[in-house]
């Protein structure tokens, strides 16, 4: 028995190494060709690397992919799970609980089969760079075009979580040293905390070769999450409703304090199934940034322990799977201890409970970390962006590597201390670039790169594609329209969060 699967293994071998030759060869014709290679030759093979080939396999990256399937399902769901995860109880008050759970499953199938086009794209040609894939499709507009976009996209994603450093930093030490007011001394500015976080802890994670190793910060980062969504969950029977009044009152829940007595009691503590309001409109954006994790996807491709579409495409459905189940406890038990209260940003209506609360204090204490672990995850695709578009034929240098991560924290931290409130730009930015990851980029690269003799325009599949990518385009115009809705109206700025 022991001999007929051995020869059973060697004649599947054997079959391995005859039906991958041609792409062995079409890999050395890319490495020579700086990553491109035409139609016919894309048409020979399906997968990045042959699995039975007994020599050592080509690699499309200057180092082989050693992270695990576990690790980079971590580093996956820590670049989903963004800032955006406040918002998302926000959300569900303006929609309903029915209509929100409906919103959720689509928008997270939907990323999921972004994610399989993306791979299915640079499958066929076997490029892992979101750069090089536009470059593929479109030229050197569609290269320059897909790394701008991920450049702006992650930079406000950065930006968001410094902000919310910035201002929650403060208050965590201010709960810490029990007192009621900011004492006005360094360590409670928002400003200096930023860049010493920035200085001690994401610079040396960013400055790191590959984000696989990135993978226990990640894991660290979604077990606070996890904490956070405990404590919620605890909080849910604890905090009781309408909301008592602590000390002084912040101006913002002045103003929503006011709208609740119009209300009675029984109106403002009830949940809802159903509701239609307008805010409403600001869900579907709102969930969409929510999962917007694609500039990190062909990253964490490359470093990948034995990559494949498959495999691969499994680390980013357990990834969503899992973020599926966060966003809807965390929205749902949020909605449910604060019902039609709950602000924009979760962390902020729990200063409207008791202030000092200690469990609350670890709470926000752990999304401080969560976030603060996240920038590292999300600068990598900026850093790969402006090599792809300034160094491509250059090799590996650290020097490089390091200046571009310190210019950018630079940049970022720059932002976020001298501009007050870039809520709009953020909004303008989101609402342009989530779309176009998702939706709009992924769709157009699949119907261009795929050659036409394997799958006709005609096809099924590229005809979805097509429609993937109008709906992007209808998804952008309608998001920037409540923007400019928004401003004309004088409500204050779009209440679209970012990453």
């Amino acid at each position: 028995m022991e001999l007929e699967k051995l020869s059973a293994t060697e004649e599947g071998e054997m079959l391995g190494n005859g039906n991958h030759l041609s792409g062995l060869n079409t890999e050395k014709m890319m490495l020579n060709e700086g990553f491109e290679t035409t139609e016919s030759t894309a048409a020979e093979f399906d997968e990045f690397l042959p699995q039975h080939a007994t020599k050592k396999q080509i690699k499309f990256t200057d180092f082989e992919g050693k992270t695990s399937l576990g690790m980079s399902v971590f580093n996956l769901s820590n670049a989903i799970m963004g800032s955006g995860i406040l918002g998302l109880a926000y959300a569900m008050s303006n929609t309903g609980i029915v209509v929100f759970v409906i919103l959720l499953i689509c928008i997270a199938m939907l990323s999921a089969y972004s994610i399989h086009l993306l791979l299915r794209s640079a499958g066929f040609v076997g490029i892992r760079a979101y750069e090089q894939l536009g470059h593929k499709a479109f030229g050197q507009p569609g290269k320059i075009v897909a790394a701008v976009i991920i450049s702006l996209h992650n930079i406000g994603a950065m930006s968001s979580y410094l902000y919310i450093v910035k201002y929650e930093l403060p208050l965590v030490i201010q709960a810490f040293l029990l007192l009621r007011e900011s004492n006005g001394m360094w360590y409670m500015n928002g400003n200096y905390l930023i860049l010493i976080v920035s200085i001690l802890i994401i610079l040396p994670l960013a400055l790191m070769r590959q984000l696989g190793y990135l993978g226990y910060t990640s894991g660290f980062s979604l077990s606070c999450m996890v904490f956070f969504l405990i404590a919620l969950v605890y909080k849910r029977f604890q905090v009781p409703c309408p909301l008592p009044v602590y000390g002084n009152e912040t101006q913002h829940s002045q103003i929503v304090y006011s709208k609740i007595e119009n209300h009675t009691i029984e109106e403002e503590c009830t949940a809802k199934l159903f509701t239609i309001n307008p805010q409403t409109a600001y869900t579907i954006p709102i969930l969409a940034f929510a999962f917007v994790c694609h500039p990190e996807v062909l990253p964490i491709y490359t470093e990948l322990r034995s990559p494949t579409k498959l495999r691969m495409q499994r680390v980013a459905n357990i990834s969503i799977a899992a973020m599926f189940v966060m966003y809807l406890i965390t929205a749902l038990f949020g909605y449910l201890t604060f019902y039609g209260s709950v602000e924009t940003e979760l962390l902020h209506t729990f200063n409207r409970v008791d202030p000092l609360d200690r469990l609350i204090l670890c709470v926000r204490l752990a999304v401080l970390i969560a976030v603060t672990l996240t920038v590292p995850v999300v600068l990598f695709p900026i850093r790969r962006a402006i090599q792809q578009l300034l160094f491509a034929k250059k090799e590996f240098h650290w020097l490089r590597h390091t200046v571009i991560a310190i210019v950018l924290l630079i940049c970022v931290n720059l932002l976020v201390i001298f501009v007050p409130n870039i809520r709009d730009i953020f909004g303008i930015i989101g609402a342009t670039s989530a779309p176009s990851l998702i939706f709009i980029l992924p769709g157009l690269f699949y119907v261009r790169i795929v050659p036409n003799d394997r799958e006709p325009l005609k096809s099924r599949s590229k005809i979805q594609a097509i429609i993937f990518a109008a709906a992007g385009f209808i998804f952008m115009i309608m998001s920037l329209s409540f923007i400019f809705k928004d401003w004309s109206s004088g409500d204050g700025g779009s209440r679209i969060s970012g990453h």
